[in-house]
Protein backbone atom coordinates (compact mmCIF):
# COMPACT_ATOMS: atom_id res chain seq x y z
CA UNK A 1 0.00 0.00 0.00
CA UNK A 2 0.92 3.76 -0.87
CA UNK A 3 1.19 5.65 2.15
CA UNK A 4 3.49 8.79 3.63
CA UNK A 5 5.76 8.92 6.59
CA UNK A 6 4.43 10.79 8.74
CA UNK A 7 3.07 7.60 11.42
CA UNK A 8 5.18 5.28 9.50
CA UNK A 9 8.44 7.45 11.46
CA UNK A 10 6.53 8.57 14.30
CA UNK A 11 6.21 4.77 14.83
CA UNK A 12 9.75 4.03 14.68
CA UNK A 13 10.49 6.68 16.44
CA UNK A 14 8.42 5.83 19.37
CA UNK A 15 9.12 2.00 19.31
CA UNK A 16 13.18 2.47 18.86
CA UNK A 17 13.70 1.21 15.05
CA UNK A 18 14.58 2.36 11.61
CA UNK A 19 13.16 2.10 8.28
CA UNK A 20 15.19 1.65 5.50
CA UNK A 21 14.93 4.35 2.27
CA UNK A 22 16.55 2.34 -0.50
CA UNK A 23 17.23 4.08 -3.58
CA UNK A 24 16.00 2.25 -6.55
CA UNK A 25 17.60 3.17 -9.86
CA UNK A 26 15.41 0.12 -12.72
CA UNK A 27 12.35 -1.90 -12.18
CA UNK A 28 14.77 -4.78 -11.37
CA UNK A 29 16.35 -2.90 -7.58
CA UNK A 30 12.38 -1.81 -7.12
CA UNK A 31 10.97 -4.72 -7.66
CA UNK A 32 13.88 -6.59 -5.51
CA UNK A 33 13.76 -4.12 -2.90
CA UNK A 34 9.84 -4.35 -2.43
CA UNK A 35 9.76 -8.35 -2.51
CA UNK A 36 12.35 -8.37 0.54
CA UNK A 37 9.37 -5.88 2.79
CA UNK A 38 6.75 -8.29 1.10
CA UNK A 39 8.70 -11.67 2.62
CA UNK A 40 9.53 -10.19 6.26
CA UNK A 41 6.09 -7.87 6.31
CA UNK A 42 7.84 -4.96 7.45
CA UNK A 43 7.71 -1.33 5.83
CA UNK A 44 10.03 0.14 3.09
CA UNK A 45 11.20 3.51 2.12
CA UNK A 46 11.46 3.35 -2.22
CA UNK A 47 14.11 6.26 -2.11
CA UNK A 48 14.74 8.04 -6.17
CA UNK A 49 17.50 10.28 -6.11
CA UNK A 50 17.17 13.62 -7.95
CA UNK A 51 20.81 13.27 -8.86
CA UNK A 52 19.71 9.71 -10.20
CA UNK A 53 17.54 11.61 -12.97
CA UNK A 54 19.81 10.78 -16.11
CA UNK A 55 19.61 7.14 -15.53
CA UNK A 56 15.86 6.99 -14.60
CA UNK A 57 13.73 9.58 -15.56
CA UNK A 58 11.79 10.66 -12.74
CA UNK A 59 8.42 9.84 -14.81
CA UNK A 60 9.90 6.70 -15.02
CA UNK A 61 10.43 6.32 -11.50
CA UNK A 62 7.29 7.60 -10.06
CA UNK A 63 5.13 5.07 -12.48
CA UNK A 64 7.16 2.10 -11.12
CA UNK A 65 7.16 3.37 -7.63
CA UNK A 66 3.34 3.74 -8.05
CA UNK A 67 2.85 0.17 -9.38
CA UNK A 68 4.97 -2.12 -6.91
CA UNK A 69 3.56 0.09 -3.65
CA UNK A 70 0.22 -0.07 -4.89
CA UNK A 71 -0.27 -3.77 -5.21
CA UNK A 72 1.60 -4.88 -1.92
CA UNK A 73 0.40 -5.98 1.08
CA UNK A 74 2.78 -3.77 3.34
CA UNK A 75 3.37 0.04 3.35
CA UNK A 76 5.57 1.26 0.77
CA UNK A 77 6.74 5.49 0.82
CA UNK A 78 7.76 6.54 -2.36
CA UNK A 79 10.47 8.85 -1.62
CA UNK A 80 12.60 11.84 -3.82
CA UNK A 81 15.83 11.43 -1.88
CA UNK A 82 18.09 14.88 -2.29
CA UNK A 83 15.86 17.23 -4.07
CA UNK A 84 17.81 19.92 -4.93
CA UNK A 85 15.70 22.01 -6.89
CA UNK A 86 12.64 22.84 -5.62
CA UNK A 87 10.79 22.78 -9.34
CA UNK A 88 11.84 18.93 -9.26
CA UNK A 89 10.09 18.51 -6.17
CA UNK A 90 6.88 20.29 -6.73
CA UNK A 91 6.95 17.86 -10.06
CA UNK A 92 7.51 14.63 -7.70
CA UNK A 93 4.45 15.76 -5.42
CA UNK A 94 2.60 16.27 -8.72
CA UNK A 95 3.61 12.82 -9.80
CA UNK A 96 2.33 10.85 -6.60
CA UNK A 97 5.50 10.93 -4.71
CA UNK A 98 3.94 10.72 -1.00
CA UNK A 99 7.34 12.31 0.72
CA UNK A 100 10.07 14.56 -0.41
CA UNK A 101 13.51 15.66 0.65
CA UNK A 102 14.55 18.93 0.22
CA UNK A 103 18.08 19.46 0.65
CA UNK A 104 18.98 22.68 1.62
CA UNK A 105 22.03 21.90 3.34
CA UNK A 106 24.56 23.68 1.73
CA UNK A 107 22.30 27.13 1.92
CA UNK A 108 23.25 29.58 4.65
CA UNK A 109 20.82 28.83 7.98
CA UNK A 110 18.50 31.47 6.90
CA UNK A 111 18.01 30.28 3.83
CA UNK A 112 17.91 26.60 4.06
CA UNK A 113 14.60 27.29 6.40
CA UNK A 114 13.15 29.61 4.06
CA UNK A 115 14.19 27.19 1.12
CA UNK A 116 12.56 24.02 3.39
CA UNK A 117 9.19 26.13 4.73
CA UNK A 118 8.44 26.58 1.11
CA UNK A 119 8.42 23.30 0.10
CA UNK A 120 6.62 22.22 2.96
CA UNK A 121 3.95 24.68 2.59
CA UNK A 122 3.60 23.49 -0.70
CA UNK A 123 3.78 19.76 0.26
CA UNK A 124 1.32 19.71 2.77
CA UNK A 125 -1.22 20.72 0.19
CA UNK A 126 -1.35 17.47 -0.90
CA UNK A 127 -0.58 15.34 2.25
CA UNK A 128 2.89 14.59 1.32
CA UNK A 129 5.60 14.78 4.02
CA UNK A 130 8.48 16.44 3.80
CA UNK A 131 12.36 15.97 5.31
CA UNK A 132 14.49 18.50 5.23
CA UNK A 133 18.44 18.72 6.02
CA UNK A 134 20.53 20.57 9.05
CA UNK A 135 24.18 20.43 8.93
CA UNK A 136 25.64 18.89 5.84
CA UNK A 137 26.10 15.30 5.37
CA UNK A 138 28.99 15.10 2.91
CA UNK A 139 30.15 12.72 0.15
CA UNK A 140 33.21 9.92 0.41
CA UNK A 141 32.77 9.33 -3.39
CA UNK A 142 30.83 9.78 -6.56
CA UNK A 143 28.08 6.75 -5.66
CA UNK A 144 25.53 8.85 -4.40
CA UNK A 145 26.84 12.25 -4.42
CA UNK A 146 27.75 14.10 -7.68
CA UNK A 147 30.46 16.36 -6.05
CA UNK A 148 32.67 15.01 -3.13
CA UNK A 149 32.03 17.41 -0.25
CA UNK A 150 33.19 17.24 3.89
CA UNK A 151 30.57 16.79 6.41
CA UNK A 152 29.35 19.47 8.74
CA UNK A 153 28.04 18.62 12.36
CA UNK A 154 24.51 19.41 12.92
CA UNK A 155 24.44 22.25 15.52
CA UNK A 156 22.17 21.30 18.89
CA UNK A 157 21.11 25.10 19.35
CA UNK A 158 19.67 24.99 15.62
CA UNK A 159 17.38 22.25 15.85
CA UNK A 160 14.15 23.76 17.54
CA UNK A 161 14.15 26.93 15.74
CA UNK A 162 14.70 25.24 12.20
CA UNK A 163 11.67 22.64 13.38
CA UNK A 164 9.68 25.46 14.70
CA UNK A 165 9.81 27.79 11.68
CA UNK A 166 9.58 24.92 8.60
CA UNK A 167 6.98 22.74 10.18
CA UNK A 168 9.61 19.74 8.68
CA UNK A 169 8.22 16.25 9.20
CA UNK A 170 11.46 14.81 9.20
CA UNK A 171 14.84 16.00 9.70
CA UNK A 172 18.43 14.62 8.67
CA UNK A 173 20.91 15.35 10.66
CA UNK A 174 25.03 14.54 10.25
CA UNK A 175 26.71 12.61 13.39
CA UNK A 176 29.64 11.80 11.44
CA UNK A 177 28.59 9.94 8.38
CA UNK A 178 29.39 10.79 4.38
CA UNK A 179 27.62 8.91 1.37
CA UNK A 180 29.73 6.69 -0.34
CA UNK A 181 32.02 3.95 0.88
CA UNK A 182 34.49 4.71 3.59
CA UNK A 183 38.30 3.25 3.67
CA UNK A 184 36.73 2.17 7.65
CA UNK A 185 33.95 2.32 9.76
CA UNK A 186 33.19 6.24 10.35
CA UNK A 187 32.89 7.58 14.14
CA UNK A 188 29.43 8.54 15.10
CA UNK A 189 28.81 11.24 17.69
CA UNK A 190 26.15 9.01 19.92
CA UNK A 191 26.22 12.04 22.00
CA UNK A 192 25.07 14.52 19.46
CA UNK A 193 22.52 12.31 17.66
CA UNK A 194 21.57 11.83 21.81
CA UNK A 195 21.13 15.57 21.83
CA UNK A 196 18.67 16.07 19.47
CA UNK A 197 16.70 13.17 19.87
CA UNK A 198 16.29 14.58 23.62
CA UNK A 199 14.82 18.06 22.51
CA UNK A 200 12.58 17.32 19.15
CA UNK A 201 9.51 15.20 18.58
CA UNK A 202 9.78 14.59 14.91
CA UNK A 203 11.72 11.77 13.32
CA UNK A 204 15.21 11.96 12.61
CA UNK A 205 16.89 10.51 9.56
CA UNK A 206 20.74 9.19 8.84
CA UNK A 207 22.35 9.43 5.32
CA UNK A 208 25.03 7.68 4.54
CA UNK A 209 24.34 4.79 5.96
CA UNK A 210 26.50 2.08 3.86
CA UNK A 211 29.41 0.40 4.77
CA UNK A 212 29.08 2.48 8.74
CA UNK A 213 29.20 -0.48 10.33
CA UNK A 214 26.51 -3.06 11.81
CA UNK A 215 26.77 -1.75 15.23
CA UNK A 216 26.99 1.90 14.36
CA UNK A 217 23.79 1.47 12.81
CA UNK A 218 21.96 -1.00 15.17
CA UNK A 219 23.00 2.09 17.63
CA UNK A 220 21.44 4.44 15.87
CA UNK A 221 18.02 2.81 15.30
CA UNK A 222 17.87 1.76 18.53
CA UNK A 223 18.17 5.34 19.84
CA UNK A 224 17.10 7.68 17.71
CA UNK A 225 17.17 7.35 14.03
CA UNK A 226 13.94 6.42 12.38
CA UNK A 227 15.20 6.33 8.87
CA UNK A 228 18.43 5.42 7.50
CA UNK A 229 19.18 6.20 3.32
CA UNK A 230 21.52 2.89 2.17
CA UNK A 231 22.37 2.64 -1.33
CA UNK A 232 25.66 2.13 -1.99
CA UNK A 233 25.95 -1.27 -0.04
CA UNK A 234 23.59 -2.74 -2.64
CA UNK A 235 25.50 -1.62 -6.24
CA UNK A 236 28.61 -2.30 -4.66
CA UNK A 237 27.90 -5.51 -3.06
CA UNK A 238 25.92 -6.98 -6.72
CA UNK A 239 29.56 -5.91 -8.67
CA UNK A 240 31.68 -7.83 -6.28
CA UNK A 241 29.23 -10.70 -6.78
CA UNK A 242 29.20 -10.04 -10.75
CA UNK A 243 33.35 -10.55 -10.32
CA UNK A 244 33.19 -13.20 -8.04
CA UNK A 245 30.73 -15.43 -9.85
CA UNK A 246 31.93 -14.24 -13.61
CA UNK A 247 28.13 -14.94 -15.29
CA UNK A 248 27.84 -16.26 -18.52
CA UNK A 249 25.17 -14.05 -20.61
CA UNK A 250 23.26 -11.09 -19.41
CA UNK A 251 20.42 -12.70 -17.74
CA UNK A 252 22.47 -14.47 -15.10
CA UNK A 253 24.21 -11.13 -14.35
CA UNK A 254 21.05 -9.73 -13.57
CA UNK A 255 20.05 -12.52 -11.38
CA UNK A 256 23.49 -12.35 -9.64
CA UNK A 257 23.00 -8.77 -9.18
CA UNK A 258 19.14 -8.96 -8.32
CA UNK A 259 19.64 -11.94 -5.31
CA UNK A 260 22.57 -10.01 -4.26
CA UNK A 261 20.40 -7.17 -3.39
CA UNK A 262 17.89 -8.99 -1.90
CA UNK A 263 20.65 -10.62 1.02
CA UNK A 264 21.50 -6.35 1.70
CA UNK A 265 18.08 -5.56 2.32
CA UNK A 266 17.44 -8.85 4.47
CA UNK A 267 20.84 -7.73 6.40
CA UNK A 268 19.42 -4.35 6.68
CA UNK A 269 16.13 -4.97 8.05
CA UNK A 270 18.45 -6.61 10.87
CA UNK A 271 20.39 -4.68 11.67
CA UNK A 272 18.06 -1.57 11.95
CA UNK A 273 15.79 -3.50 13.94
CA UNK A 274 12.75 -2.86 11.90
CA UNK A 275 9.18 -4.10 12.72
CA UNK A 276 5.59 -4.36 11.26
CA UNK A 277 3.84 -0.67 11.55
CA UNK A 278 0.01 -0.54 11.52
CA UNK A 279 -1.50 2.26 8.40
Amino acid sequence: MLINSKNALLTAKNENFAIPATNFIDLDSARSYVKVAEEKGLPLILAYAQSHSEMLAIEEAALIGKFFAKKSPVPVILHLDHGEDTDFIFKAIELGFTSVMIDASRENFADNIAITKRVVEYAHQFDVTVEAELGHVGSNDFSESPTLTDSIYTEVEDVLAFVDQTNVDSLAISIGTAHGIYKGAPTINFERLEEIDKMTTIPLVLHGGSSSGDSNLNCCATHGISKVNIFSDFINDAFYAIQEKKPEDYLQLKNIANQTMLAVLNHCYDVFATRPISV
